[in-house]
């Protein structure tokens, strides 16, 4: 598979490491199965020690960490920073709240003789998450600190161009603490990860990544029956309603795009704007795509970084081509980016009709695609008319009806008044081609346990 650090903004191969052989993924993956063995059995305070010391360390290294990750994928640097702050948060919040999330729950039951009935939650073993390189840490943490703190263990796959990262997220576990074989990271190739999905020691896989590959995984999987949870990426839809504050509509929409150099599931890559507000918003908002500053992600001046790879940029480029190939215009914004590194040109896309390839597909990076709406009814129509279900955003002044414009749209999450974001204590997670299955807040510790029911029937009850 190839895994090595590139640095997107110079191209330079910085570091590389050796695929698994497999007869260390078998040491590896027997390790962690005798590590679930006594780990099942440990208390939550236990637990919860070496979370709160793995979230320490993060914040006691949060430069050195965010340096890696802003030299293997380009996020801009105070970016990284904020990812680091935000996996910090995340193992936090599962070490404090682990416990009551699966508190057992006696169930009130209709008849004295059906007993005393609870229900308790247990961890199920072993786990294969494979990740994605556009959140390093914080994907990892959602998937790995959740299900540590339940008692299970986590083998975890990341994505071949962030291997420093990778690496770190391991030992970050192992100086907390946690025994080895609790957290492991895998060097795998497509084959090996084929293999571990049927391995009968692996009990779930969760997966962050395309809706192709997670078609892939998910048969696999359930050809040997193993529970799965799927975020495979979406198109958002944000909305602009009549009454929206244009100033504070174009100003998220603009961020909602470009965040993470615009390679986030959750970015607001389709602008829908009622009629009336259209070519006001269109102009604004082309403006301030036309001021970003594309350049070296650690300088404190640019706020277009690269994207993560060549590859990367070359597909996002090919993809516009491909638009107006079939009838999109093209509107490139802005000074001309580097021609060295992977960078691409802030562009908006205009004209997309259904026939046109980009109209269902996930455009990762700084271009948007722009859509009239005749009005309300049409803008919730225009978002719905898409394959993926994952965010999506509705900017009004009435908070109440952005409410039940949000309740119309067809996906996991929508935002009123601010793009679709990320916090320890909201549930994320999507439906149709996004995936199935959540994570963070109590969602994200509920998908690998078994829900245990245990009914004690009184002695004297009759048959």
């Amino acid at each position: 598979m190839g895994y090595a650090t590139t640095n997107p903004f110079t191209n330079e191969v910085l570091a590389t490491f050796q695929d698994l052989s497999d007869e260390e993924l078998e040491r590896l993956v027997g390790r962690a199965q005798a590590t679930f063995e006594s780990w099942r059995t440990t208390t939550f305070e236990e637990r919860k020690m070496s979370s709160k010391r793995a979230a320490a360390i993060l914040r006691e290294r949060r430069d050195e960490l965010a340096r890696l990750l802003t030299l293997e994928m380009g996020k801009l640097y105070r970016e990284s920073l904020d990812e680091v702050e935000l996996t910090a948060q995340i193992i936090d919040y599962y070490a404090e709240n682990a416990e009551t999330f699966l508190k057992a729950r006696h169930l009130d039951t209709a008849h004295p003789d059906e007993g005393d009935a609870v229900v308790v939650n247990e961890p199920i073993g072993v786990l294969l998450g494979i990740q994605p390189w556009n959140f390093p840490y914080y994907q990892a943490a959602r998937f790995a600190a959740p299900n540590l703190m339940a008692g299970n263990v986590v083998l975890v796959k990341h994505a071949s161009i962030v291997p420093q990262s990778a690496v770190a997220l391991e030992r970050l576990y192992l100086e907390a603490g946690a025994p080895p074989g609790a957290y492991t990271n895998l060097f795998a190739t497509k084959e090996q990860l084929t293999r571990l999905i049927d391995d009968r020691r692996i009990r779930g896989v969760a997966l962050t990544g395309s809706d192709a590959t997670g078609a892939i995984v998910a048969a696999r999987a359930g050809r040997n029956v193993k529970k799965t949870t799927l975020e495979l990426g979406g198109s958002d839809p944000l909305l602009v309603l009549e009454d929206a504050d244009l100033d504070k509509a174009v100003a998220w929409a603009v961020w909602g795009r470009i965040n993470n150099g615009g390679q986030c599931c959750v970015a607001s890559k389709r602008i829908i704007v009622v009629e009336g507000l259209a070519d006001t918003f269109l102009q604004r908002f082309e403006d301030a795509l036309g001021r970003l500053v594309a350049g070296d992600p650690f300088a404190e001046g640019t706020t277009l970084p690269p994207m993560s790879s060549q590859s990367a940029a070359d597909l996002l480029k090919s993809q516009v081509e491909r638009a107006v190939e079939h009838g999109a215009t093209a509107v490139p914004l802005g000074a001309p980016v580097p021609s060295k590194g992977a960078f691409v040109q802030p562009t908006v896309l205009l004209d997309v009709e259904k026939d046109n390839p980009v109209y269902d597909e996930e455009l990762f990076g700084p271009v948007a695609l722009f859509f009239r709406a005749k009005d309300e009814d049409d803008a919730v129509r225009i978002a719905n008319d898409s394959c993926y279900g994952l965010g999506g955003s509705v900017f009004t002044s009435d908070t109440a009806h952005g409410v039940e414009v949000a309740r119309r749209i067809e996906t996991g999450m929508v935002f009123v008044n601010h793009p679709t974001w990320t916090k320890a204590d909201l549930p994320f997670g999507g439906c149709k081609s996004s995936g199935y299955g959540r994570e963070l807040w109590a969602s994200g510790i509920h998908e690998f346990v078994n829900e245990k029911l245990i009914n004690v029937v009184p002695i004297d009850a009759p048959p």
